[in-house]
């Protein structure tokens, strides 16, 4: 019998963890909704299995159809979404996933047989870490429960793979009391801290969030949250434009072409949320297509042209990446460098924004620049968060989620 995939004793989760060097397949679908990521990492692990090193071996994008981009964004508004579509899509996407492992594998030419596990995210659907009332057994009164939905069957990626699978890593540190994300800074801390220099790592997907790693910082000394609209809500202005036979404004060309309106970004500016402390964490719920809505219904009254408005959106994302650092890490660490990663960084309008709004200290670079490409991070973070819980280590930050404790998170299927 092939005992590494007989896990359903605990001698597995033993010989996991005695083992110096692993195969994980990080798997990730963001709030973009552009389609799958998949990346095959290769963990060292020295004596006391602490990591020592990780290295990319391979990593593809499976792009959604229009499709199924629209099945996805009618299912994260409440106005739009079936629950019978909602538990198809549950067990579908989880077809997708299967199918980027399968190509993975082929394009590394590694069998599964010499994977350990996949540590999937899932999709978000919905976000929701403020507190909501819900009912209490007593009938006299309500408890206040926080509550993240990731769809994306893990047996079904089993099945499919034969290779076991852990996921909803979200929801622990969500029990523990903690916004459940971001999640990834944990894995930021261990790929890009320095010694010598404060850094932060901006990731760019449908929602833009930022980890903050102070110069020979410790897990402890790391912190993170969600800057804002990443890519959101200029895809849902192009999307609503063509009518949606284009999602993404590409490069950020149609934005070069526009003029930028104060009037309307310090409309989008006008949210709570900006001026909102970290620990904090946000998503389409908030920044999806009521808040895109009422941006272009404001343009709209001031006839603004498309290519305005994308400008406008376009600034706005950057104004809030770069005031989140002004506001709330600025004051307190020391930051020399700014490593951008996530579908955001292939908007050329975008990043010279950004440029243009970052203090001159502070160097502007990708993840690239430090061997992990702008839109495989997320996907080796998740493999390195699966990894740290097979290891019996706890993966998450309590600091950057706001949680009681950290927590080892993810539901291993067997």
């Amino acid at each position: 019998m092939d005992t590494r995939r007989d896990i359903g004793s605990f001698p597995m989760w033993e010989r996991y963890r005695s083992k110096r060097e692993h195969l994980v397949v990080g798997l990730m679908s963001g709030t973009s909704l552009d389609g799958t990521d998949a990346a095959l990492v290769h963990i060292q692990t020295d004596a006391h299995g602490a990591l020592q090193r990780m290295e990319l071996i391979d990593f593809i994008c499976t792009p959604y159809t229009n499709e199924l981009k629209e099945v996805l964004i009618r299912l994260c508004s409440p106005e739009t979404a079936r629950v019978d579509e909602l538990t198809t899509a549950h067990f579908g996407v989880s077809e997708w996933y299967a199918h980027s492992v399968r190509q993975l594998l082929d394009s590394a030419g590694i069998s599964p047989q010499q994977v350990d596990v996949i540590s999937m995210h899932g999709q978000t659907i919905w976000h929701a870490p403020v507190p909501s009332a819900f009912p209490s057994p007593s009938g006299s009164g309500n408890w206040n429960v926080s509550s993240t939905l990731q769809i994306g069957e893990s047996a079904v990626v089993r099945e499919r793979t034969g290779l076991p699978v852990i996921g909803n890593l979200r929801a622990r540190d969500m029990a523990a009391g903690g916004e459940g994300a971001p999640l990834t800074p944990y894995a930021d801390a261990l790929m890009f801290r320095s010694d010598t220099e404060g850094r932060l790592v901006q990731n760019i997907g449908g929602i833009g969030n930022v980890t903050v790693l102070p110069a020979g910082s410790s897990e402890a000394g790391v912190s993170a949250f969600d800057t804002g609209p990443g890519n959101m809500v200029i895809d849902a202005l192009v999307r609503h434009a063509t009518e949606g036979r284009q999602h993404y404004d590409p490069e950020g060309s149609m934005a070069a072409k526009g003029t930028v309106h104060p009037e309307l970004v310090e409309y989008g500016l006008n949210d709570e949320y900006f001026r909102r402390q970290p620990p904090k964490s946000t998503g389409r719920e908030v920044y999806g297509a009521d808040y895109a809505k009422r941006l272009m219904e404001f343009a709209a009254a001031r006839s603004l042209p498309l290519e305005d408005m994308l400008a406008s959106a376009t600034w706005l994302t950057a104004e809030t990446i770069v005031r989140a650092v002004e506001d709330f890490i600025l004051p307190r660490t020391s930051i020399s460098a700014m490593l951008t990663c996530g579908g955001g960084t292939s908007n050329d309008t975008l990043m010279r924004m950004i440029r243009q709004r970052l203090p001159e200290s502070i160097r502007l670079e990708r993840t690239a620049d430090y061997g992990v490409p702008d839109d495989a991070r997320e996907a080796m973070g998740f493999a390195l968060l699966g990894h740290e819980a097979l290891m019996g280590r706890t993966n998450t930050l309590s600091g950057v989620t706001g949680a009681k404790h950290a927590v080892i998170s993810g539901h291993l299927t067997l």
